[in-house]
């Protein structure tokens, strides 16, 4: 469940925070009052793009977070398996947007935005304002269709999408085999000559570094002993060393005399031991060291060598000998060509015969749950005041394979007595199509463990009796889930179990927005406002009370 929302210096909104509750979130306010913001900022803190243009005027960043309450396993598990762990049951989705960028967090934790998008999509739905025109794409019916039957084509959409991968390299592959036998010499003769050359320099695995570390020591030979010489002297007999020497000979002259004395002799006398030491190894290391011209042109010449290599055939060693290896392969293809094509074509074949079985398992599976979900549509736009409906799906094949199968599937419907069915992108008014989103939106809520929905303008082109339906409708959902609505209908915002206005105002000429929760009272005025426009007559407001009270009946006796 949304908890709360806190929004700050993002479009009219300098700073506001809004507490949801469980059951049915009606928001209302007149056209123009930031109803639309208020979305925008819930999209913003799940992930969707940042239009700079969004930030408040004279501010530097913004802000939105929203908090959610976890309970329900299913969802838990979801989180989990992405790495967020819910911290006393809450998840924590933030961002905060500047001119240049914008930062995600969850829980605290900076997260890229695509894992802002996952973790939202298990913890709310939003039906935007247009979202219903989505209706008019046959793509959104297959997704609709396979959102509702998810479990059980999961594991088969995984198989198929993978086979489908399989197949198109093959396919692709074939494709592109069938070349001359004058192609295939010039080719193997090419690649005989970049084997032979790779092989020939006999490359050893991290052999470039060893000698580019070589190199660099020999290449500063001259400054290593110059620095080494000096370091010697500076520490020898006439430098650190006879200096420490002399005093430890002077402590030793009193040592006998005072503890004190005695200790700091004993402290001298390791430093004296130490730098003894020290000039010892920098004295062997200046007798060993020996600059051999012929080693360095052998290394140099080596690393040359190398570089070539590494320049045409990879950037490592072991890129260069993993490529040598798949020239010796396809030596090895064109030199059986014959017996190549013969094995890639059973190859494919037998790819396509297994995508094609996947393909046609998954087609059943939708086609099975296509008449589930199309009788449970139908049910639910009859309690939306579709008088007479009939509301199927389509099947036709596509021309090739996808990643998705093979189904071509349309929503079909029929509005009048023995008509029959056709496309719904059609046939369906603007508002009959928000009522068939509504209508898909509670079937698939049913069905599905997100626990908010967010409805943003659902009354698009109804009135009447139907907008009463689709009030209905929203309050029986809000039992199961919360549901957080915009509406500019009195009959959907009677229903409210909790009621915000949302308000603009002038001050000092700066406008903003402001979003409160209404009392009962309170409730009944933001209704009358909405029955009788400019003017709210005694009467305007006995009949915005008498809607209250019958909707709060309605509610109480499940409708």
């Amino acid at each position: 469940m949304l908890q709360s929302l806190q929004v700050k210096n993002l479009a009219l909104i300098e700073e506001e925070e809004v507490f949801f509750s469980d059951g049915l979130n009606i928001l209302t306010g007149e056209t123009g009052a930031g109803k639309s913001i208020l979305i925008g900022s819930i999209n913003l803190a799940l992930g969707e793009k940042v239009s700079k243009e969004m930030l408040r005027e004279g501010t530097d960043s913004a802000f939105v977070e929203l908090v959610f309450h976890v309970e329900d396993e299913k969802t838990l598990l979801a989180l989990r398996e992405m790495d967020i762990e819910p911290e006393d049951g809450e998840v924590i989705l933030s961002r905060r947007i500047t001119a240049q960028r914008t930062v995600a967090k969850i829980n605290g934790e900076s997260v890229p935005g695509k894992k802002l998008k996952e973790a939202a999509a298990v913890l709310i739905d939003i039906h935007g304002q247009h979202e219903h025109q989505s209706l008019l794409s046959k793509k959104k019916h297959l997704e609709i269709l396979d959102s509702y039957a998810k479990e059980e084509l999961a594991e088969k959409k995984a198989k198929l999408a993978e086979s489908y991968k399989t197949y198109r390299k093959l396919h692709e592959e074939f494709e592109q085999a069938d070349i001359g036998a004058e192609e295939r010499e010039k080719e193997l003769s090419f690649l005989n000559y970049e084997v032979s050359e790779i092989e020939a320099a006999d490359l050893k695995v991290n052999e470039d570094e060893e000698l580019e570390a070589e190199y660099r020591r020999i290449a500063n030979g001259k400054k290593i002993l110059e620095a080494m010489g000096n370091a010697y002297q500076s520490t020898g007999s006439d430098g650190a060393s006879g200096m420490v020497g002399h005093a430890v000979r002077e402590l030793m002259s009193i040592a006998s005399y005072d503890q004190k004395a005695e200790e700091i002799l004993n402290q001298a006398s390791e430093l004296d031991d130490l730098l003894n030491d020290l000039n010892r190894e920098m004295s062997d290391y200046l007798s060993a060291a020996d600059f051999n011209e012929a080693h360095f042109y052998e290394v140099e010449s080596r690393l040359d060598l190398i570089n070539h290599i590494k320049s045409k055939f990879g950037s490592s060693i072991e890129a260069v000998l993993s490529a040598c290896e798949e020239k010796k392969t396809r030596i090895e293809t064109l030199l059986n060509y014959d017996q190549y094509l013969s094995q890639l074509k059973k190859q494919t074949e037998l790819e396509e015969a297994n995508l094609r079985k996947l393909s046609d398992e998954v087609s059943k599976i939708r086609q099975e749950k296509a008449k589930e979900l199309t009788e449970k549509v139908k049910n639910e736009l009859l309690e939306l005041n579709f008088l007479d409906v009939s509301f199927t799906m389509d099947f036709q094949k596509t021309k090739d394979f996808t990643a998705n199968g093979m189904d071509d599937c349309e929503f079909m419907i029929s509005t009048n007595p023995g008509e029959p069915v056709k496309p719904l992108l059609k046939v369906a008014s603007g508002g009959e199509l928000s009522r068939i989103m509504l209508g898909i939106k509670t079937v698939l809520a049913k069905e599905d463990e997100i626990d908010t929905l967010i409805f943003d303008e659902i009354d698009t082109g109804i009135s009447g009796r139907t907008a009463q339906k689709v009030s209905e409708m929203l309050k029986i959902l809000g039992k199961s889930h919360q549901i957080i609505c915009i509406t500019h209908l009195p009959q959907i915002a009677a229903m409210a179990d909790h009621h915000f206005l949302i308000e603009k105002s002038v001050d000092q000429a700066t406008t903003h927005t402001h979003i409160e929760e209404l009392s009962d009272e309170a409730s009944v005025e933001e209704l009358a406002r909405m029955l009788g426009g400019v003017e709210i007559t005694d009467a305007v407001i006995m009949n915005a009370r008498e809607m209250k009270k019958l909707a709060v009946e309605k509610g109480d006796y499940g409708l």
